[in-house]
């Protein structure tokens, strides 16, 4: 076996230097002062609801979860996975087995043992309800109960990203007495941190959970009392900040200047790319997108800067490629690979026979800021491509995007490890791939890459350039995650998230 030994290390998050305490508004939520309560109020840009683990989303929802849920690995802000429930895990030759020890004397809010068999009805139960993050076990054919400290889980096929799933929702454990019943949707019962304040939430509006007595991990218990406030409005939470109502929240790069003037202090993170998805690669809705030289002639027809600027405040940086910074996939030089140049796309597309341009049609909705489709139009009409709005509701466009009804759609695309994004918006069977487009090149490298190690680090570099090189995407840019958080704590950004995870703030020294 390929043994994957860490030390349980969990450090508190903090920024460097001490903070000053802000002058401004109504004063935090967190309090530092000797022997008084501490408490985190976090403005969430998300409702957690149902409890259930098997229901749990991962980004802006995930910290939520971590109130009461334990994963069996955890990961680091950096991306490191370390020990949790799990405290250790080891692949087996081929990595079709990965076998996890587990964490003695753990229970669960109502007194259940964690054990291998609650490992194994936590995964079944996931696998059955096939929620959110259900794809993420797809590959696990079962999990087997070695003994009462260890389980196996046995895949169908090698899936390189299994841990950092286990560090996700796929990892959440919640009592195998509450699974399934109708309290856990309302109650969360998890061996996690903190436990539920029922008489202080208020559903749909504000989750409230105190430190639990007796947690195995009391390091990571930074604060008494966490509260999570449902606001899904940016200019809600900017208030709330500089008011004082909350210690921490999401906002973006318009609401910055006025964050900053009131003593904020903020910390950003790239985690997604934004730009066309070009869903009908093969050609079958609008025949000229299965010339590679039209669809780089669209990428050549986009003004990513100036779009950068009139959509973020220029909070971004361009790119050509769809893998992230953080990854193994990741080249820099891939960034600059299309220019905005005119001239050259109307030069592809005549060399691809559409010397007269063609048409298609592109969805709209007033969930993204309408620069971008008015930008959009107009910039590939410079080259001779007529697009055609098609408004559609918002509560319709992801659904619409995912079953393919557009042949292009304007998107922001997370941007995770190189497997998960694989099957996330580039392999045959990514949900955003709704054509299932492939080619024998493209397969070679997904297979190499989903063996994993070095070569698989390899594969996903050359996997990145070629679906660049041949235009599958259209990209313009990773945006800034624009984070802020009152000077009373501190908070670090989680790679490939768009919020840190709970873990991560502590009371200001």
């Amino acid at each position: 076996m390929m043994r994957f030994r860490r030390r349980a290390a969990v450090a508190a998050a903090v920024t460097a230097g001490a903070l000053a305490l802000s002058a401004c508004g109504g004063g935090s939520n967190a309090s530092t002062a000797a022997g008084g309560a501490k408490t985190l109020t976090i403005g969430s840009y998300t409702d957690a609801t149902p409890w259930d683990p098997a229901m749990a989303h991962v980004g802006h929802f995930l910290p939520l979860y971590q109130a009461a849920y334990d994963t069996l690995i955890r990961r680091d802000p950096d991306g490191k996975l370390q020990p949790m429930l799990a405290t250790d895990w080891a692949w087996s030759k081929g990595n079709t087995v990965l076998t996890l020890n587990l964490r003695k004397g753990v229970t669960f809010k109502d007194g259940a043992a964690f054990d291998g068999a609650a490992v194994k009805a936590n995964f079944d139960h996931f696998k059955k309800a096939n929620g959110p993050q259900g794809a993420t076990v797809k590959n696990v054919g079962s999990v087997a109960v070695v003994d009462a400290d260890t389980v196996e889980y046995r895949l169908t096929a090698p899936d390189p990203a299994l841990p950092i799933y286990l560090s996700n929702a796929a990892g959440l454990m919640g009592s195998p007495q509450a699974l399934g019943t109708d309290a856990i949707t309302s109650e969360p019962d998890g061996t996690g941190p903190y436990v539920m304040d029922k008489a202080a939430t208020v559903t749909g509006s504000q989750y409230t959970f105190k430190k639990r007595e007796g947690y195995w991990a009391p390091e990571l218990q930074k604060f008494d009392t966490v509260t999570f406030k449902y606001m899904p409005d940016t200019t809600a939470r900017l208030n709330a900040l500089v008011s004082g109502q909350v210690d921490a929240a999401l906002l973006d790069p318009k609401s910055e200047a006025q964050a900053k003037s009131a003593n904020l202090v903020e910390t950003s993170k790239q985690v997604d790319w934004q730009g066309l998805l070009l869903l009908d690669k093969a050609g079958k809705q609008v025949k000229a997108l299965a010339e590679p030289k039209v669809r780089q002639a669209m990428n050549y027809a986009i003004d990513r800067k100036g779009l950068l600027d009139a959509m973020l405040l220029g909070r971004g940086t361009v790119t050509s490629q769809v893998f992230g910074a953080s990854t193994a996939a990741y080249d820099k030089d891939l960034d600059g690979y299309y220019t905005y140049d005119p001239a050259k796309a109307k030069k592809l597309l005549a060399e691809a026979g559409y010397p007269n341009g063609f048409s298609l049609s592109m969805p709209v909705s007033s969930a993204f800021d309408p620069v971008v489709f008015s930008t959009i139009t107009q910039q590939l009409g410079e080259v001779g491509i007529t697009v055609k709005q098609e408004s559609v509701q918002d509560s319709d466009y992801r659904n619409k995007v995912l079953a393919g009804q557009f042949p292009m759609a304007f998107y922001g695309i997370f941007q995770p490890e190189p497997w998960i994004a694989i099957n996330h918006h580039v392999g045959p069977n990514a949900a955003f791939n709704p054509g299932k487009y492939t080619d024998a090149t493209a397969q070679a490298l997904i297979g190499r890459v989903q063996k994993g190690g070095a070569d698989g680090d390899a594969a996903a570099k050359e996997l990145d350039r070629y679906v660049t090189e041949q235009a599958w995407f259209v990209p313009f840019f990773r945006v800034d995650q624009v984070y802020f958080n009152r000077p009373t704590i501190t908070v670090q950004q989680q790679i490939q998230q768009a919020v840190p995870s709970l873990y991560n703030y502590a009371p200001a020294s």
